[in-house]
């Protein structure tokens, strides 16, 4: 049964960090500065960093002076392959309703195909939508 996509804690941090590695250019970003920046875990932040270096999204120096740096230039860089580096490729998560006894998808009784089509432009947007794209548009 199909439902509306959902984005993990994982995936979104993911997605921030992106962000926020895409405007700190021409310098390594600590995964210290990026945790105070959004006021999450260290720990967990780390695990999601070792993903994005493990799939050449992200660049890590080791050292004092070290930190962390896009490894491609954002405008190569999608939305979809974030969230994909994170949770691999996007599938569509469980049925909005609590007890669904329909069947789900284009049978929903009472969302119909809507669904699908909502996850069809999610996903659309997602792999259109460049990293360069929301720089440009929040950093402003």
């Amino acid at each position: 049964m199909q439902g509306v996509i959902k984005i993990s804690e994982a995936a979104t941090l993911a997605l921030h960090t992106m962000y926020f590695l895409s405007i700190s250019t021409n310098r390594l970003v600590s995964t210290k500065e990026i945790a105070s920046t959004f006021t999450i875990s260290e720990n967990h932040l780390a695990k999601v960093l070792q993903r994005l270096v493990k799939v050449g999204l992200v660049e890590s120096i080791r050292g004092p002076k070290g930190g962390f740096s896009l490894a491609k230039n954002s405008d190569n860089i999608t939305l979809l392959e974030i969230y994909e580096a994170i949770e691999g490729t996007l599938e569509m998560s469980d049925c909005l309703l609590n007890e669904p006894i329909c069947g789900g998808g284009d049978n929903c009784i009472i969302f119909g195909g809507l669904l699908d089509k909502i996850n069809k432009q999610v996903k659309d947007y997602m792999e259109q939508k460049k990293l360069s794209e929301l720089r440009n548009l929040f950093s402003k």
